[in-house]
């Protein structure tokens, strides 16, 4: 098989980061592949390094149409089985009349945006049947979760935080926006006296944010850290993983606390109402109530028989459908059916 990725986006976001690492584990396994991603992409360099075949040039032009007329040369150079784009900008770029297009659905986007595509992948199974939905053909719809990137890694030692070695540790990994409920998070904090949070990430909410923690009293138990290559010793490092966030289609971080042993709390949004089982595999509370959730971080800190309960639960849930071989091997088998069919 030959594959055609297409990545346009040049952030370091879930979609960004789930797709390299896909591509990485095709590569591995001996999948034959070429990628249009910008050069100035965070990972190029890693999957340029990895040996796969990448094609920035394509993404140069800044207009649409020369990057179109570029990508249908590249197309016919390469001699694609599938063209896999990643989003909807990649699914824009496909000139008319390609074959074998598949578009993935990272949230809950318009199909008629992927029309140039004739099949499509969602990240959830409430993406693929909201795209049945909205009109696309069932046949023509298939489901493949993300995996998480945790590799083997020791605690991250948290005075080099300026943390307490005692104190109890919030992590919540995730963009600063306003979809992401850390203004809650941070309101929880204030009845959370003993708790330390760290902030992996960042985005255009990050001052608004340190201004709301020292307006909350608790700046001096918070760390903005920005966006971190060691989300797993960072989750080592912690007590409890955080997910606020008022609209989370699926949420890897989900899978990153099971995958790391960390127990897990999340606000009921789409993905994590969806994955995670309530004082099973984690703790859910309502969206945008800071008392509950002050409330489910208290339990899971101070009850060691649900902490236990929730981390075992979290792993095997993990290593029964989330892994990277098992998701891997989810991707051969539908490019193999998609160029059969």
């Amino acid at each position: 098989m030959r594959i055609l990725h297409i990545m346009a986006g040049r952030g370091l976001g879930g979609a960004e980061t789930y797709s390299t690492d896909v591509m990485l584990s095709l590569h591995g396994a001996g999948l034959d592949q070429c990628v249009v991603m910008s050069r100035h992409a965070p990972r190029f360099s890693e999957l340029q390094k990895a040996g796969l075949r990448m094609a920035p040039e394509i993404l140069t032009y800044p207009f649409a149409f020369f990057q179109r007329w570029r990508l249908r040369q590249l197309i016919k150079r390469e001699k694609p089985d599938l063209i896999h784009c990643w989003m909807r900008r990649a699914a824009s770029l496909l000139p008319k009349n390609t074959p074998a297009a598949l578009g993935w659905f990272g949230g809950y986007y318009d199909p008629h945006h992927f029309s140039r595509c004739q099949n499509l992948v969602g990240v959830t199974k409430d993406i693929v049947d909201h795209m049945i939905k909205k009109g696309v053909d069932a046949h023509h719809a298939f489901y493949i979760p993300t995996f998480p990137d945790i590799t083997p890694a020791v605690a991250l030692d948290r005075t080099l935080l300026t943390t307490p070695a005692k104190g109890r540790v919030l992590l919540a990994l995730s963009r600063l926006h306003p979809k992401k409920g850390l203004d809650t998070l941070l309101q929880a904090l204030q009845n959370l006296p003993d708790c330390y949070l760290w902030l992996a990430g960042d985005g255009p909410l990050r001052q608004e944010l340190m201004d709301l923690a020292i307006h909350l009293g608790v700046s001096e138990r918070v760390r903005f850290l920005g966006w971190r290559t060691d989300r797993a010793a960072l989750l080592r490092a912690a007590d409890v993983c955080v997910l606020p966030s008022r609209y989370e289609p699926f949420g890897t971080v989900i899978l990153e606390a099971w995958a790391a042993h960390i127990p897990l709390v999340a606000c009921r949004s789409a993905g994590p109402a969806a994955h995670v089982e309530d004082g099973k595999n984690g703790l859910l509370v309502p969206i945008d109530d800071h008392e509950a959730l002050a409330k489910a971080l208290r339990r899971m800190l101070d009850d060691d028989d649900l902490r236990h309960r929730v981390i075992e639960d979290g792993y095997t849930t993990y290593m029964k459908s989330y892994t990277r071989e098992v998701v891997t091997q989810e991707w051969f088998d539908l490019y193999r059916h998609l160029i059969k069919g």
